[in-house]
């Protein structure tokens, strides 16, 4: 593939005609309930820190101690928010999964659930279009429910 001279980072890099939609997730094991956000820009240790403190908001409520799988991408590793992180520790942690192992995050099983069910087999005019598709499923799954909390299962 060739990479323009301007794009420093070729990760980022994207041809003009592809356009992409991300979100960052979680999932509470218990009982399938999915927190998300969109992320129009790109995933940076910036966004991730505010998807961080808005997890946190949403789940402190329990008082139980929260833990989040996280794979090692270099944003959750960022010294911009690991103050942040060591001074909540003791609610509100991450929990590294090793290196190559997307199959043990159950996130990743929503993210291929949610390609199948908003995005397989179907036209978009824009990708309006598509994170539309992909709110409305998520809206569904911001609740407790049957289907996430049985996909993710820890058999």
């Amino acid at each position: 593939m060739w990479i323009p001279p301007e794009c420093k980072d070729p990760v980022l890099f994207h041809y003009p005609t592809r356009k992409s939609v991300g979100y960052f997730g979680a999932i509470r094991l218990r009982d399938g309930k999915l927190a998300h956000q969109r992320e129009p820009k790109a995933f940076n240790a910036d966004t991730f820190w505010t998807f961080m403190k808005k997890l946190r908001k949403i789940s402190c409520h329990s008082g139980r101690r929260v833990l989040v799988l996280c794979d090692n991408a270099r944003y959750h590793h960022a010294k911009l928010h690991v103050a942040w992180r060591e001074n909540r520790s003791s609610q509100f942690a991450l929990l590294f999964l090793p290196p190559y192992s997307p199959n043990l995050n159950p996130i990743e099983r929503v993210w291929k659930l949610t390609r199948r069910l908003a995005t397989h087999n179907r036209y978009f005019e824009s990708i309006n279009q598509v994170a539309d598709a992909v709110d409305s499923l998520f809206k569904c799954w911001q609740k407790p429910n049957k289907t996430l909390s049985m996909l993710c299962a820890i058999i």
